[in-house]
């Protein structure tokens, strides 16, 4: 058999089948009372394959910005990219998705906690990220702490200012950067 008629669905469409599949059901039944095989059973795909791609159904809603994150420290280990255009890089290919709809129906599904409490990770991870960044380039510890968590809640807030605002065509681009300029100031 042939790599293209292998059965079951194509690797690459698993992913975001599964995320609609979760983002559907956290809608309609809301997230507490959705279980990851509610998930799959939706998707038309095995546990195993969900456990591929996601640690937890949480994961679901933050797997694309956790990939920019990822990449956004990449950047901030090359002394030649700066902060602000490392963090801009947040921005590079992240379009509305599962994360987006979660803001925006936060308490339809039944995730703002969760929300709440991931976002918190978040900004705590890419302001270890700058924080590292900025001593290294000689910065005192208590100023690098400060302008770090700075520049993390910047980028974390215009994703939410950005999700509120999917609707209307804005993009993550303009708001991240209008954010990071204030983080700057």
């Amino acid at each position: 058999m042939s790599a293209s008629a292998r059965p079951g669905r194509p690797r690459a469409s698993s992913r975001e089948t599964i995320a609609e599949a979760a983002s559907e059901l956290f809608l309609e039944q809301g997230y507490d009372a959705t279980s990851i095989a509610d998930i799959t059973r939706r998707a038309g795909v095995s546990r195993s394959s969900f456990f591929n791609y996601f640690s937890g159904k949480v994961d679901v809603l933050w797997t694309r910005f956790d990939e920019r994150i990822g990449a956004a420290e990449d950047l901030l280990r090359m002394p030649e990219v700066t902060v602000r255009d490392a963090l801009s890089a947040v921005a590079d290919g992240l379009v509305p998705d599962t994360l987006a709809l979660a803001i925006t129906n936060a308490e339809a599904m039944g995730v703002a906690a969760e929300l709440a409490r991931d976002r918190a990770l978040r900004q705590a991870r890419l302001q270890s990220a700058v924080a590292e960044r900025l001593r290294a380039e000689g910065t005192s510890s208590l100023e690098s702490e400060v302008r770090a968590a700075a520049y993390a809640a910047a980028v974390l807030a215009a994703v939410w200012a950005w999700a509120d605002r999917t609707g209307d065509g804005t993009s993550l681009d303009g708001v991240l950067a209008d954010a990071l300029e204030l983080a700057a100031r």
